[in-house]
């Protein structure tokens, strides 16, 4: 725990990973209990055949988004919270800091209710050891974090592929139990969903992760590194997943993949899974919240902000999180995404492909632009009949654009008075 991790500067030359880091951090983030459980609604709904395309579409879309921001992460040596600094301003950037922020908490509260629940249920336990165990395990978790990329790093090489391993145990075992492709093609969906919903679905379970990954993906040594392992993670990875759950859903009547491995007979594989998938997600999920809350307060005890939000989140887990997902997934699908396109807008088309150094740089308080654009975006994907999330992405971009060429006294930006600075 001897630096923080850079969560208000650029990730200097110095500490750049390489593709096997940088992928087995990423592929960690997105090994995640809810992308399954997503993947069984669409298992319900859908016949094999038209599942592989959704799920390959879905996440082309995911990955290519993800990716899209991991290559300006990389080339800058910024995360996203600080890439809002550009497109919307010192303070203005707070907006992003609060937003993302609270994702993560929200998510960090999820799975350790998750996991508590999930090994009370497994083992046995009594009832009354839940609560006990989400603080346990509420505070557990964001030990890696706190370490920092390096602690994740070691996590992930060692847990992403002991849980490839079991995933593809689980695979092989249900193909088997349901007599292979011909089997799961005599499968008829149970419930009713259009494929716009389903890729929907699909791309809100992770947009939030994916436009924060750029935590992890501007450690990369090369543009290229970075765009691969994003890949990986989001087209493979969170694929890999969907799929998982969709399968399990139509061979067991069960998404989550410990419940398949029990019920397999797997006893003890399904309690590792269960520990070393949720662990994976949680502590990369606490460090965006300490690096979106270091930004917010200005300040570089990432630690400090580490372990108040793992407080913050378990306390959440404690209130009842656990039953509030699917509106969380819809709150993310929205909101998130239009924050990406400014990002990517501002970067391409105002910095034209390189940011100044952020300590040097005259920035405003409020980029009115960047904010009319965010919100425009947002309004978007809220109001959307068919897939919001790229909708606002795409609208989010485009009125950047637009708004980049009006000159108009109210969009016009006022740096910072010298004594403000």
């Amino acid at each position: 725990m001897h630096h923080s991790d850079y969560p208000l500067s650029e990730v200097p030359t110095s500490a750049r990973k390489g593709l096997l880091s940088t992928s087995a951090v990423l592929l960690g983030f997105t090994f995640f209990t809810a992308t399954m459980w997503a993947g069984g609604t669409l298992g319900q709904a859908f016949p094999i055949g038209q599942l592989l395309w959704i799920i390959l579409i879905g996440n082309l879309l995911l990955g290519g988004y993800a990716a899209a921001l991991a290559y300006i992460a990389c080339k800058s040596g910024l995360n996203s919270v600080l890439m809002g600094r550009f497109c919307f301003g010192e303070k203005g950037s707070k907006l992003s800091d609060f937003i993302l922020g609270f994702t993560q908490i929200g998510w960090y509260a999820w799975g350790t209710a998750t996991i508590a629940l999930v090994l009370v249920r497994t083992t046995g336990m009594p009832e009354w050891l839940e609560i006990p165990l989400m603080v346990l395990f509420g505070f557990g978790f964001c030990v890696t974090a706190m370490i920092g990329y390096k602690g994740m790093d070691l996590l992930s090489r060692f847990a992403v592929p002991a849980m490839m391993l079991f995933i593809l145990i689980s695979l092989f075992t249900g193909l088997v139990d349901v007599r292979g492709f011909a089997g799961l093609s005599q499968q008829t969906p149970t419930e009713s969903m259009s494929v716009a919903a389903a890729i929907t679905v699909i791309i809100g379970t992770f947009i939030s992760g994916g436009t924060q990954a750029t935590n992890w993906s501007r450690f990369a040594k090369t543009p290229k590194i970075a765009v691969i392992s994003t890949m990986a993670a989001f087209f493979v990875g969170n694929g890999l997943m969907v799929l998982t759950g969709a399968l399990g859903t139509m061979i067991y009547q069960q998404a989550d993949i410990v419940d398949v491995l029990i019920a397999q007979g797997f006893v003890t594989i399904a309690v590792l899974m269960l520990f070393l998938n949720i662990w994976t997600t949680q502590d990369n999920t606490i460090y965006n919240f300490a690096v979106a809350g270091c930004n917010l307060l200005r300040t570089e005890k990432r630690r400090l902000v580490t372990v108040g939000g793992a407080a913050i989140g378990t306390v959440l887990a404690v209130g009842g999180m656990y039953n509030l997902l699917i509106p969380f997934l819809v709150l993310l699908g929205t909101f998130i995404p239009p924050m990406g396109g400014v990002i990517m807008a501002d970067f391409w088309l105002k910095h034209k492909g390189r940011y100044p150094a952020l300590d040097a740089a005259q920035l405003p308080d409020f980029n009115r632009r960047g904010l009319a654009a965010y919100a425009l975006g947002a309004g978007a994907a809220y109001f959307s009949p068919l897939l919001p999330p790229l909708v606002g992405v795409a609208a989010a971009a485009g009125s950047y654009a637009v708004l980049l060429r009006l000159n108009h006294a109210t969009l016009s930006d006022t740096l910072p008075s010298p004594a403000k600075q």
